[in-house]
């Protein structure tokens, strides 16, 4: 039978059968690769050829003073993050409760928290004691602030508070993206606004959180390092401590490195187990 007495489907599926798929050369990813491993090969040569003592790298890579900066810099972490997610909550729920009075103290806070830097933060709460030398109600009691506002407690203040205002941010879009149907399915059942918001808005809202919250655990753990001015004894105040009397600078350095690296690793196993918690039931993700 010819072509000609094929039917036109036919026809075009005859004419295509003998040719041979060729998959598409991607020369440009090919040549992009090959750039970024030579770079990445002459990097780690530099470090390798370099004036790094290694052997004094793993000396001090679990230091007891090392070892003490990191378990601070996990509890100033939990502790920062912590406050920051109350306060978050707090103030974003008085971000949409109707109430304009609260609508405005919540936007005052996250305007000001916001716009300062965090080392700033920091300076200002450890130097409170400038401003107001005792703190406590007048008849009362009363401590002495310079006694009080201790490095862990400055930085605590001044990590947390600021944390809370872009924590509220999240939680304020994640409570939004709930359809306000929800709200009103709990109040036909009898629910209270508190009710409905922990019992069905949150839960739902926690996909939305979570991965945001998740990089700002992460960004924590970094922003820890800033207390190193104040003499809050985190890992990178550790490791300048000990180069200051041994004089190996970038050999602490790269332990402080080590550690922030695992730290972050170990975090971003946890954050991406979590999403995959919140993320069961939803459609599977877009991929480019």
């Amino acid at each position: 039978m010819s072509n000609i007495d094929l039917p036109q489907s036919n026809r075009a599926a005859h004419d295509i059968a003998h040719l041979t798929l060729v998959p598409r050369r991607h020369y440009g990813r090919m040549i992009s690769a090959a750039i970024v491993l030579l770079l990445v090969a002459l990097l780690i040569r530099a470090f390798v050829v370099g004036q790094i003592e290694w052997s004094v790298v793993g000396q001090f890579l679990f230091a007891p003073a090392i070892v003490k900066g990191i378990w601070n810099t996990l509890l100033m972490t939990v502790c920062a993050m912590s406050l920051g997610i109350v306060l978050g909550v707090v103030i974003a729920i008085m971000r949409i409760s109707g109430n304009p009075v609260l609508e405005w103290i919540g936007l005052i806070y996250v305007w000001i928290f916001r716009s300062a830097p965090a080392l700033l933060q920091l300076l200002l709460w450890f130097n409170l004691a400038l401003i107001f030398p005792t703190i406590g109600i007048p008849g009362l009691f009363s401590f002495n602030t310079v006694d009080v506002m201790t490095p862990f407690v400055a930085a605590m203040l001044g990590l947390g508070i600021q944390q809370g205002a872009y924590t509220s941010e999240v939680v304020r879009s994640g409570l939004l993206s709930v359809d306000t149907g929800q709200y009103e399915a709990a109040r036909t059942i009898g629910m209270t606004g508190m009710q409905a918001l922990r019992r069905i808005v949150l839960p739902q809202a926690m996909r939305v959180m979570v991965p945001p919250v998740g990089n700002e655990v992460i960004s924590m753990v970094k922003l820890t390092s800033l207390a190193s001015v104040i003499q809050y004894s985190e890992i990178l105040h550790n490791a300048q401590v000990i180069y200051y009397a041994n004089t190996r600078v970038l050999e602490l350095l790269l332990v402080a490195s080590f550690w922030y690296l695992v730290i972050v690793t170990v975090l971003s196993m946890i954050q991406s187990r979590i999403e995959r918690h919140y993320a069961r039931g939803t459609r599977g993700r877009t991929k480019l």
